[in-house]
């Protein structure tokens, strides 16, 4: 396919008008004409995913977080950055990143937490001025309850890793509310929406504090939270392209337990 073509396919869902002011979603590097034959998907684009893309013979990376948030000065490979955008484009492989636009997708990165626990009817839990199908994470139900300890033990099990989270209100918890990445920011509106259990990344040790009483707080690892976003792009594009999950991406962030 050319690429473009598959930039269409996932803009068709996340579209860049989705995007957050500050993020830089989109091509980041690579000619919108060039013909594609398999992609590598991973969350972020380093070194080794680079790496990985040129031993895999994909000539197109797909990332959730984008390679390029400010402009580049030079590109001398004195940087992890630099080196990046170096060998992509010395080896023809094409750069795209779909961040904040995915994560406005209601079925995007908040959406397919929930599709993984088992959260149905779900919605926007901070919904744009604009459309209410469009926003950052989403509120909704499990089918039955289930007791407080397990379902945190439930989350555990899905994402595989280590979690620190505050503890319900009631014993038993169906309402749950979930953001990708970090969303310290949106505990409130869950809170204001009934939400029994709010799931997210990156909170401070006041935020989740504030919170007990009020609410369950699960709070994950920044990159676990988000590295369902690999089969978002696998499901969109698997049956018009080779696509490739990378094997070499991972959380940097290491836990002793």
């Amino acid at each position: 396919m050319i690429l473009q073509d598959i930039i269409n396919i996932i803009e068709s869902v996340a579209p860049l008008s989705y995007q957050e002011s500050w993020d830089n979603s989109g091509l980041q590097v690579g000619d919108r004409n060039a013909k594609v034959h398999a992609a590598l998907l991973t969350v972020d684009v380093t070194e080794s995913v680079v790496d990985e893309a040129i031993e895999k013979h994909c000539d197109l990376i797909i990332s959730h977080h984008p390679l390029l948030f400010r402009g580049l000065k030079q590109i001398t490979g004195s940087t992890p950055q630099e080196r990046c955008v170096e060998k992509a484009i010395r080896h023809n492989i094409a750069i795209y990143s779909s961040h904040t636009s995915m994560d406005a997708y209601l079925h995007g990165v908040s959406g397919k937490i929930a599709d993984k626990l088992g959260i149905s009817n779900y919605r926007i839990l901070s919904p744009s001025q604009t459309n209410d199908n469009v926003g950052l994470g989403v509120i909704g139900q499990l089918e039955t309850p289930m007791k407080s300890e397990d379902f945190v033990r439930m989350v555990q099990r899905t994402f595989g890793c280590s979690l620190r989270y505050v503890e319900a209100c009631k014993p038993e918890v169906q309402t749950i509310a979930v953001c990708g990445g970090a969303g310290a920011e949106f505990v409130g509106m869950a809170i204001a929406q009934g939400a029994d259990f709010y799931i997210t990344a990156d909170m401070k040790y006041h935020e989740m504090q504030a919170a007990y009483g009020q609410i369950g707080v699960i709070d994950l690892d920044h990159w676990t939270s988000e590295h369902f976003t690999r089969e978002i792009f696998d499901e969109l594009l698997k049956q018009h392209i080779t696509t490739r999950i990378a094997e070499t991406d991972a959380t940097p962030v290491k836990w002793l337990n």
